[in-house]
């Protein structure tokens, strides 16, 4: 028959597969809002080096079309600045659910795992005091025979 610990093998390794998954998916999510971030960088440094360009530009005088066509580029370049922002933050916000439901498994495989060896433990002690008592009674039959 078997012990309370091997009966949850199963659940343990259950219990193993979930935590190992948890944790590719939380790898997975924070690749992704690495290069979220990664482009939102690059979108701020190129608006950076735009508005140098006014400066050097601007310095040397420009016409009313450039400075239109400028302005209206560095709209479009703020709105596609804030719509990477708002990409950034969305997967900053799936990376905290994949890193929270990767600790929900971690403990319960912890807690699994403790319990596992906490009936290790148990029966180890079950066994002991059955094996002292197979020695008390082998001890006193061997007693009782030279006597």
């Amino acid at each position: 028959m078997k012990g309370r610990a091997e009966r949850l093998g199963p659940v343990v390794e259950m219990s193993e597969r979930d935590e190992r998954d948890a944790v590719q998916r939380l790898g997975q999510c924070q690749q992704q809002l690495a290069q979220a971030e990664f482009k939102l960088d690059e979108l701020q440094r190129y608006r950076e080096d735009y508005q140098q360009r006014l400066m050097v530009n601007g310095s040397r005088g420009v016409t009313g079309q450039w400075l239109i066509g400028y302005q209206r580029f560095l709209s479009q370049l703020e709105e596609a600045i804030g719509q990477q922002e708002r990409n950034a933050q969305w997967h900053r916000d799936v990376v905290a659910k994949a890193r929270t439901q990767w600790q929900e498994r971690y403990a319960r495989l912890e807690g699994l795992r403790k319990l596992v060896e906490r009936y290790r433990q148990e029966q180890r002690l079950v066994e002991d005091k059955r094996e002292q008592k197979q020695m008390d009674e082998f001890a006193q039959r061997a007693r009782s025979t030279y006597l």
